[in-house]
C-alpha cells in the first residue's frame, strides 16, 4: 500500500539525498532550518518515520544511541568501534542470498537491511596493549 508524500516528507527526502552521508533527525532540523524551512522537530520524527515505513530511507543507530538516516541506494554494512564510536563501512555483503531466501520462505517484501559489527577499531586496540 502506497501513500502520497507529504511536502515534508519530500523536503526531507530530497535533502537526505544531495547530503549523500549518514544524517541525525536533529542535523535534518538544523539543514532546513538554515534554509528557511519552518518545521517543527516532531515533523522532522514523524517525516522520517513515514518515509522509513515506505523503504526509501533506512535507519541505523550509531554507538552512542544516536539514529541516523541515509537514502536506501545500496546496503549498508559497518565495522563500529564500542570504544571511540567510528563507523567503518564495509563493502562486502555474506546475506544476499539470504536475503532472497526469506523473500520467498515468508513472502516478505524486503526494503533494504543492515550488518553492523560491534567490537575495537585497530587504534582502540593498540591503545588498549
Amino acid at each position: 500500500m502506497k501513500t502520497k508524500r507529504t511536502r515534508s516528507q519530500e523536503k526531507i527526502l530530497n535533502l537526505i539525498k544531495s547530503l549523500n552521508r549518514p544524517i541525525s533527525a536533529q542535523e535534518i532540523f538544523m539543514e532546513l532550518r538554515k534554509k528557511n524551512e519552518n518545521m517543527g522537530l516532531a515533523t522532522v520524527y514523524r517525516s522520517l518515520e513515514g518515509l522509513k515505513l515506505e523503504g526509501v530511507i533506512s535507519m541505523r543507530n550509531l554507538a552512542t544511541g544516536e539514529a541516523v538516516y541515509t537514502s536506501i541506494q545500496k546496503d549498508q554494512h559497518h565495522l563500529t568501534c564500542v570504544n571511540c564510536g567510528a563507523s567503518i563501512p564495509i563493502n562486502e555483503c555474506p546475506v544476499h542470498q539470504l536475503e532472497k531466501e526469506l523473500q520467498e520462505s515468508y513472502h516478505f517484501k524486503v526494503y533494504y537491511h543492515t550488518l553492523e559489527f560491534f567490537g575495537l577499531c585497530k587504534q582502540c586496540l593498540f591503545n588498549e596493549q
